[in-house]
């Protein structure tokens, strides 16, 4: 990446990316920001997903269970 400084301000640098188009480094961070929040929400979901997973196996396993015990009390 090439990096042009700003005449009127020395905080603004202005980078291009590899399609050329110049982008504020202040940009470049909220993407970068706004990416790894997207990842950690896909990692959260997936937890998530997991954890109800294993819960609705554990109903199933105590519900089975349960009605092999009440077909042999018949």
């Amino acid at each position: 990446m090439t990096t042009y400084r700003s005449t009127s301000d020395e905080a603004m640098l202005i980078e291009l990316n590899p399609r050329g188009n110049p982008m504020l480094l202040e940009e470049n961070l909220a993407r970068s920001r706004m990416h790894e929040a997207e990842i950690f929400a896909q990692q959260h979901r997936l937890a998530h997903r997991l954890v109800v997973a294993r819960r609705w196996r554990r109903l199933a396993g105590w519900a089975q269970r349960r009605a092999v015990l009440k077909a042999r009390a018949i």
